[in-house]
């Protein structure tokens, strides 16, 4: 039997359904990575903010060689709003929410920019979080509209 047969006898809900099956691409993926990303970065966020909160000797750098000169606490309560706003967009991603497509690119974008701003506290860390916010936006922008047909 063709499939023009096969697609007839099917109601209208499986039809689309069917549709949707079929336009969805292995790049699916990658949504699913930047959610997983967003996720853990925003819980790494987070314990970098309560360390900076909770141990100021902590970080090898004062506030006065940091790239805005404040003070840690300030840089902490920084890092734990983000990092809670990132882990709830990364959250709403999965969900293939639209809404949460446009916070996750823009928070990243924050992300990379506050870590750019710590750099000088904690570079290694630092690079490696903005590499990862960087592919983060990269996954989003690119492949974002994918997982809401999934």
């Amino acid at each position: 039997m063709s499939e023009r047969a096969d697609r007839q006898q099917l109601n209208p809900a499986q039809t689309s359904r069917a549709a949707a099956h079929v336009q969805q691409s292995a790049w699916v993926g990658w949504i699913a990575f930047a959610g997983c990303m967003m996720v853990l970065l925003g819980s790494l966020h987070v314990i970098d903010g309560l360390v900076a909160l909770f141990n100021d000797d902590f970080f090898l750098v004062g506030a006065s060689g940091l790239l805005v000169s404040v003070d840690l606490t300030a840089w902490g309560w920084a890092h734990v709003v983000l990092g809670l706003v990132m882990a709830g967009a990364g959250y709403g991603l999965f969900a293939g929410h639209l809404w949460a497509r446009v916070v996750g690119v823009l928070v990243a974008l924050v992300s990379a920019v506050v870590n750019l701003g710590f750099l000088a506290a904690y570079p290694f860390w630092s690079g490696i979080m903005i590499a990862l916010d960087v592919l983060v936006i990269w996954a989003i922008t690119v492949h974002g509209s994918e997982l809401r047909r999934a």
